[in-house]
């Protein structure tokens, strides 16, 4: 099981969808070498150096939590029921309700939407808000993600933008 790294006063903590299997394995999140998420927030500006997977818990020296829908390890997102993610939807709300971070950023639409009820999901800052809390959907950047890295990080850099403007 991966640990979250929630605290009060932080910028934004990612969600991710659930941890896949070598994640599982090493104990920290986006651990997949095939994984872009630690780059892409580098060059997006979250962080002021790259950091590598099993540096994850430095993310909170950087303003950023993170956690996951999900607590079950899946070769593939798609492997969860629509249940699981609602499920995680709910407990994810309690989450950020007790810790009210600045933003919220859900990886993947189809996780959004299956975790929040929403049906039309549009990129980037969502309306729906959880308490204080701004909600961005931004693309995953798993490997299996068809994005191109520059694409991932100009989306991520947006939230990034909003939240030093």
């Amino acid at each position: 099981m991966i640990s979250d790294i929630l605290a009060e006063d932080l910028q934004v903590v990612f969600c991710g969808i659930n941890p896949g299997l070598s994640s599982a394995h090493k104990g920290y999140p986006f651990a997949n070498g095939s994984n872009r998420f630690w780059k892409v927030i580098h060059q997006a500006g979250f962080t002021g150096r790259q950091l590598a997977p099993q540096d994850w818990q430095q993310l909170k020296d950087f303003g950023c939590g993170i956690t996951a829908l999900v607590a079950r390890p899946t070769v593939a997102a798609s492997e969860l029921m629509r249940d699981e993610l609602r499920d995680g939807g709910e407990v994810l709300k309690e989450k950020i309700l007790r810790y009210q971070p600045r933003a919220l950023a859900i990886l993947g639409k189809q996780a959004f939407s299956k975790a929040f009820g929403v049906n039309k999901v549009n990129w980037g800052y969502q309306t729906l808000k959880i308490g204080e809390t701004q909600i961005w959907v931004l693309p995953n950047p798993s490997g299996l993600n068809r994005a191109t890295l520059e694409e991932l990080v100009a989306a991520y850099r947006e939230l990034y933008d909003a939240l030093h403007s």
